[in-house]
């Protein structure tokens, strides 16, 4: 889907650069952008409709092709119904609900109700679909949406794999990207899910999300599976959404490529809905960070916190202990969390002591900045094991540090080529003594850090820290205080920028400490004055 070049940087630099995009995407994302342009809507309000009508030409393309199939096997006693279609995994659509319908309507015809009706048909005969898809489309002009439905009958000619997946998820971020910080609700960089797929390796079982927004690590989870193995039903899917908006977004998404999962609405902090305690294999989140005024009055007796409630107002290690309690005796876990909570200090330290000392902690990656499109700041991966007790692993955590690893897409955002994404879930690969994979191009940077083909500490890239180490450095899981930097030859190897990031986030890191001070002084305060 892109072309990409190495740029020219200091050694040890794993920059590139992208060349271009999609021009189907683009032309897609043009024609739909139309929405904003002409009807002055915000992008909360013109993103779902835009994202119902890619669905609709998606659900059309499967069932033209089922009937097709289907067709054959009509006899006097033999009829097609839709049971036929949901067993190969197609929605039924009755036939106003089909795009060639839509396309044939008259300017006469009022075009936003008759798309409203094709999505209230399609619900009626898909359970899982009911109250879903959106139906606001009465408010936009007959002219804009004729336009819109032409230019997603596109043909197929020449495209391969999941198309309309790609698609869906390009018009995902694009919207993320228009709506700011809100966007961050409901999507994550593509490149940040599958790393995380790629080092927890959900091969099969089940799948939880308890904070899943639009479903993005549920579709990476079913490409990691078939590529591997190619049968997706090896894995059961289970989500758990605050935002209405969000919940319908994520099942649209499972339904474009071809996934079916539980999807519920509930608050996760106070609903437990799918009683995820020691249930799940994997579980995969982003959550929302730091996050206040968190009731954990209502949290009383919860057993999903073993290691105890922080003090501060800082919700980082409620999710943390959510993600780890939500796992089986087996079960890994990858999610995103603010750098802070590395180091964070007090309650949040004793918490995360706790949760070393389980051997629970495998794997903690740095990311750089710029990765997401609603903050600029980096961010941390933290990986959990329940199952690395009694393995060579036990006893050690791996940590990388990525943030010298990006491909640049533009002047803000960044991503992982893929070559990259390989690389860095290698080196877990190779710490776990597990084989390597190289389809996507990563031999080469595997010849250069890991010539013998086994894993190594590599300076500013990985280390393998014992429990003792942790403990010795205040049970920090900050990767830049293990891995340390890459040897550099001289002064012509400086990276300026690179080095005002890392400063950067040290000062991310020390106001966050700072904010947590002010907190606690605040709260000894109130209790000498009230007389505790």
């Amino acid at each position: 889907m892109v072309t990409v070049f190495e740029l020219h940087c200091p050694e040890g630099h794993f920059g590139f650069m992208v060349a271009n995009n999609s021009e189907l995407e683009k032309r897609l994302w043009g024609a739909a952008d139309d929405l904003r342009a002409n009807s002055k809507l915000r992008a909360s309000e013109y993103s779902v409709p835009v994202l119902g009508l890619i669905f609709l030409r998606f659900a059309d393309y499967k069932f033209a092709q089922a009937e097709a199939e289907l067709a054959g096997q009509v006899t006097r006693r033999r009829r097609i119904d839709k049971t036929d279609y949901q067993a190969r995994g197609v929605m039924y659509l009755p036939d106003i609900a089909r795009y060639h319908y839509l396309l044939s309507l008259t300017e006469g015809d009022t075009i936003g109700k008759a798309i409203n009706d094709a999505m209230k048909a399609i619900e009626e005969e898909n359970e899982d679909l009911r109250g879903v898809l959106p139906k606001q489309y009465n408010r936009f002009g007959n002219d804009l949406l004729v336009s819109l439905l032409k230019t997603f009958n596109f043909s197929l000619n020449g495209l391969e794999g999941d198309i309309f997946g790609q698609i869906y998820e390009y018009f995902l971020g694009n919207f993320a990207m228009s709506e700011g910080q809100k966007g961050g609700e409901f999507f994550t960089p593509t490149s940040i899910v599958k790393l995380i797929v790629e080092i927890i390796e959900p091969y099969h079982g089940r799948i939880y999300d308890p904070a899943c927004g639009s479903g993005g690590m549920f579709v990476q989870s079913a490409a990691f599976v078939q590529r591997h193995s190619g049968n997706t039903t090896e894995i059961s899917i289970y989500g758990q959404e605050r935002v209405t908006g969000n919940v319908r977004l994520a099942k649209m998404n499972l339904a474009v490529h071809g996934l079916s999962g539980d999807i519920r609405e509930g608050n996760t902090y106070y609903e437990d809905i799918h009683r995820s305690e020691g249930k799940f294999d994997f579980v995969m989140a982003n959550p929302p960070f730091n996050v206040d005024k968190v009731d954990k009055g209502k949290l009383k007796d919860d057993p999903r916190f073993p290691f105890g409630k922080p003090s501060v107002d800082n919700a980082n290690y409620l999710w943390i202990q959510l993600f780890y309690s939500a796992l089986n005796a087996g079960g890994r876990a990858g999610f995103v969390m603010a750098n802070s909570a590395s180091d964070a200090r007090h309650s949040e330290l004793e918490i995360r002591r706790q949760l070393i000392e389980a051997r629970a902690v495998d794997v903690m990656v740095t990311i750089g900045s710029n990765f997401f499109y609603t903050v600029t700041l980096p961010c941390t991966l933290w990986f959990l094991d329940k199952g690395k007790r009694g393995t060579q692993r036990e006893n050690s955590v791996l940590f990388i540090d990525a943030r010298s690893i990006y491909r640049q897409i533009d002047r803000a955002h960044r991503d992982f080529a893929p070559e990259q994404l390989e690389f860095l879930a290698n080196i877990a690969r190779l710490y776990r003594g597990e084989t390597p994979e190289t389809v996507d191009g990563s031999q080469g940077l595997l010849n250069e850090h890991f010539p013998d083909g086994i894993y190594r500490d590599v300076p500013g890239l990985c280390k393998v820290a014992t429990i003792d180490e942790i403990a010795a450095q205040g049970y920090s899981l900050n990767p830049g205080r293990y891995v340390g930097v890459a040897a550099r030859e001289g002064m012509d190897d400086f990276d300026f920028k690179q080095r005002m990031e890392e400063i950067h986030e040290t000062l991310e890191l020390l106001n966050a400490e700072a904010h947590e001070l002010e907190e606690r002084i605040a709260y000894n305060m109130r209790q000498l004055l009230n007389g505790d």
